[in-house]
């Protein structure tokens, strides 16, 4: 995974409370285990008309939004079935970053296995945050994960809490594979350690 620190970008406007697993990516685009290509299906039966046409209305089809990297929604993201391609689409769309009052757990948990960085805050903050998000691509938000700090473009700055391992992870780039090969040495001696000493296993 790349490396998360410091990120200052656009923030698009959600307000939608429990926007669901299958509102981020729908059911019928589960068939890959690829992590690349889901990003054009997101929210797709919000994003696009019957016809297949992008809905002028959706926030991400706007053009200040297209570019967006946080995401400022409302109560209870990611709620539904467990499917870890919802942070894969919103990855592969760009998205590095959201921000609510509340996450499902396992959408949260799997939000740092793939490099985003899902944010709790109060509601007083998220409305604060929500109407920066509505100025459009003027206004950049900036997430600072290393102090732990998100600031408005207006210079408000909203404190928040993450566990610490999850944050070494994201900022070190690791996912579980990586955190696994950060011990290969260990392995390895482990290894021939054991195959010296029980040369029958």
């Amino acid at each position: 995974m790349d490396k998360f620190e410091k990120l200052t970008g656009i923030a698009a406007p959600m307000p939608l409370v429990n926007i669901d697993t299958d509102m981020i990516i729908p059911k019928q685009y589960l068939k890959t285990i690829k992590r690349t290509g889901l990003g054009v299906h997101a929210f797709a039966e919000m994003r696009y008309l019957d016809d297949g046409a992008e809905n002028p209305d959706f926030v991400l089809n706007k053009p200040q939004y297209r570019e967006a990297q946080v995401i400022v929604a409302g109560d209870n993201f990611g709620c539904g079935s467990s499917r870890e391609h919802a942070p894969w689409a919103l990855a592969d769309f760009g998205v590095k970053a959201v921000i609510s009052t509340s996450f499902a757990d396992i959408f949260y948990n799997n939000c740092f296995k793939n490099g985003m960085l899902p944010i709790v805050l109060p509601q007083e903050a998220v409305d604060v945050l929500m109407k920066d998000a509505e100025k459009g691509s003027n206004a950049r938000m900036t997430v600072d994960l290393d102090n732990q700090v998100v600031t408005s473009s207006d210079g408000e700055e909203f404190r928040f809490e993450i566990d610490p391992f999850k944050k070494h992870c994201l900022m070190e780039g690791l996912d579980d594979i990586g955190l696994t090969m950060a011990k290969v040495s260990d392995i390895d001696t482990f290894e021939t350690g054991l195959a010296q000493s029980r040369p029958w296993v």
